[in-house]
């Protein structure tokens, strides 16, 4: 009987874990790229937590020529996504009311592979789950780590000036 009992509670506790987890999750084909962080979910805006990508108009510098590196940090994205369905695992809202969560095609993490590929920083200000991937990326000159550029933050700061 002591066995049952115990296999019980952990099937409940298993039970109930899925079901936090699976509303959590938020799966659709419905996408729009917004820029290289945020994107539009079946009409929920959503930013991807811990890092931080070009604004649009925002551009670098690539052997003396600009680049619109705003702009190509979104294509990246649009391109990794493509015809795939995106999970998100929300991690609450931020002051702008948007969803914040971790986004993934096929299990990948759109931010890690953003960031390893030199289009987006790891924002050590809120995470540094991405610091690893941005460190490879900055070593291996990979994207904007190949060119002269402005952080996005302060790039932000420098507009409000």
């Amino acid at each position: 009987m002591f066995l049952n009992k115990r296999k019980a509670i952990f099937l409940i506790s298993v039970s109930s874990l899925i079901f936090i987890l699976t509303i959590n999750q938020v799966k659709s084909q419905t996408i729009k790229i917004i820029d290289g962080d945020t994107i539009h979910l079946d009409g929920e805006k959503i930013r991807f937590t811990g890092i931080d990508t070009p604004e649009l108009k925002q551009t670098c510098v690539n052997a003396g020529v600009k680049d619109n590196c705003g702009i190509t940090a979104k294509q990246i994205l649009i391109d990794k996504i493509g015809d795939n369905i995106v999970e998100c695992i929300s991690e609450g809202k931020d002051q702008y009311k948007r969803i914040l969560a971790e986004c993934f095609v096929n299990n990948e993490s759109l931010s890690s592979y953003l960031v390893r590929n030199g289009y987006a920083f790891a924002y050590r200000r809120y995470s540094k789950k991405f610091v690893p991937d941005e460190d490879y990326a900055r070593i291996n000159k990979f994207g904007m780590w190949s060119m002269e550029f402005d952080y996005p933050w302060d790039y932000r700061k420098a507009k409000k000036n």
